[in-house]
Formats: C-alpha cells, structure tokens, sequence
C-alpha cells in the first residue's frame, strides 16, 4: 500500500490500480487522478473538502462512491454535475462503522472536531483508518481502541496546540507518523512543530517528512 501526501490535508492511498482520494480541501492542488474507487472525507471545512474537487473526482471516476459524517452530507447537497443535474450522494458514517471498497477495508473512529474556540461551532469529525493500518484524525485527538501502525499526524491549525499535539501522538503510539495538516504554517513554524512531532514519536516509532507529491510504501 501506497499512501501520497498532497497539499495540507489530502492524501492519495494506492493499492494495485485502486486508488483512495482522503479530505480533497481548498489548500490542495486540484486532484487530478483515475482508478479513484472512494473519497473519503472526514468533515466538511472547506479545507478538507469542495464541492469543486468532489465533482473533479467523481466526473473522472464515475464509480467512485464518497463517504464521510452526515454534515459532509449536507456540504455536498448542492455540489451538481456538468449538466448541473443533482448534489453529490455521500455514504455516511460515523464511528463504529466500517466499509469495504475495492481493496480499502475501511473503519471510521470519532464523531467531533477539535475545539477552535467557544464562538466557533463544532462540526462532524470522523477519522478513518486504512486497512487497519494508517490512520487519518481528520480535525480531531481521536485515539482509536485499536493499534495504529501509521498515522497522518496534523502539526498545524487554529485548534492545535503542539502540547496536545504531542500528547495525541504518544497516546495513538504508531510505528509510524508524517505530518499534514500545515498549511497554515510558515517554513519556520512547520519545522519547528515538525521537530516537536519527532521528538513524541522517537525512539519508540519513527517519523517521515513527507513533502507534496511525495510517496511512502507502508
């Protein structure tokens, strides 16, 4: 299994020909791929979706189903093809459920978004794990009541804290860890947090800096 990091929140997980498109946000280049079997996006912040790069996907892989909490749902309601017929039909799930798509054994953990501030709503937040194996939180600290082997770890945001975001990263314990989520962060800043995340993952695991368009085989 491969898994491509993209811009800021989106990632690309390939299995043989199959391919997972994850939280195609705003901050992402337009996602421009084929052998798309899902989408999967784990709330509905336009930097983890658009209705622009839903239908992108869906008008090059008209099979692909799309997954996601129920206020995805409602983001997508209104997202129409070409012919401006229809929204986008999202799966909706939540934490405890599961899907099986092509060869992407899917499973979804947590139901809320991380605090932003009190004036601030929050959204759904489901976070999935990939083939029991690589864990995308979405927006969210959620701790799945299974191993993690990789995780998609966010090092930047209005509701991250590097404190936290520490203790997230030893509380999850993966094998494995590269950062996302950093597109709200100067190169400093990325560095800086990306040093934090190595200290919380190491020695017991390992960290990888994935830069966009890079690839990791796990």
């Amino acid at each position: 299994m491969e898994v491509t990091k993209l811009e800021h929140a989106c990632q690309i997980v390939t299995e043989g020909s199959a391919r997972l498109v994850i939280d195609p946000g705003n901050f992402t280049r337009p996602v421009d791929v084929t052998g798309v079997v899902a989408v999967v996006v784990t709330h509905e912040h336009p930097d983890h979706v658009t209705p622009e790069q839903v239908r992108r996907i869906l008008d090059a892989n008209p099979g692909a189903v799309v997954i996601g909490p129920a206020g995805v749902a409602r983001a997508l309601a209104g997202a129409s093809d070409a012919g401006g017929a229809g929204g986008v039909v999202v799966d909706v799930v939540t934490a405890g459920d599961r899907r099986i798509v092509g060869p992407f054994d899917l499973s979804f953990h947590g139901t809320r978004h991380n605090l932003i501030h009190s004036s601030v709503p929050i959204v759904d937040n489901t976070g999935v794990l990939v083939n029991g194996r690589l864990f995308h939180p979405g927006d969210s600290y959620t701790v799945p009541d299974v191993p993690v082997d990789v995780l998609a770890a966010p090092v930047g945001a209005p509701w991250l804290k590097v404190s936290e975001m520490m203790d997230y990263v030893l509380a999850v314990g993966p094998r494995l860890a590269y950062p996302v989520h950093e597109a709200t962060l100067s190169d400093v800043g990325y560095g800086m947090h990306t040093g934090r995340l190595r200290e919380a993952v190491e020695p017991a695991g390992s960290l990888v800096v994935l830069r966009p368009g890079e690839s990791l085989t796990i």
